[in-house]
């Protein structure tokens, strides 16, 4: 693996852990550069409560590796985990910064009734 890789997973690695002493239920973001992911796990990590992606139907007709993209993943995941019962979440960024389609996914998720 390349350094930049290796570095972004030692940063998660360190999220993960502080994530995991809180036993608060998990929302992991995954970017790539076509594609924006999102689920949430349970507070022990072994299951998964919700999940939204670029890649669901509902999502795929526009482009799917920009901001806009992401504010609907956002919003998606808001919706999904408000049905399976979760308003309080830990964001775990997986080691990405915090800027662009991740700010803009967290975002979206607040506005639409996530709290982290």
């Amino acid at each position: 693996m390349n350094e930049k890789k290796v570095a972004r997973l030692r940063r998660s690695r360190s999220t993960r852990i502080k994530i995991r002493e809180q036993r608060a239920v998990r929302l992991c973001i995954n970017r790539t550069p076509r594609h924006m992911y999102a689920q949430l796990f349970s507070a022990c990590g072994g299951t998964v409560l919700a999940q939204a992606s670029t890649l669901d139907a509902v999502l795929r007709d526009g482009a799917t590796g920009n901001v806009d993209a992401a504010q609907k993943v956002g919003a998606l995941l808001a919706e999904r985990a408000k049905a399976a019962g979760v308003t309080k979440v830990a964001f775990d960024r997986s080691g990405f910064k915090y800027h662009g389609r991740v700010k803009a996914l967290a975002d979206a998720a607040r506005e639409a009734g996530l709290e982290f």
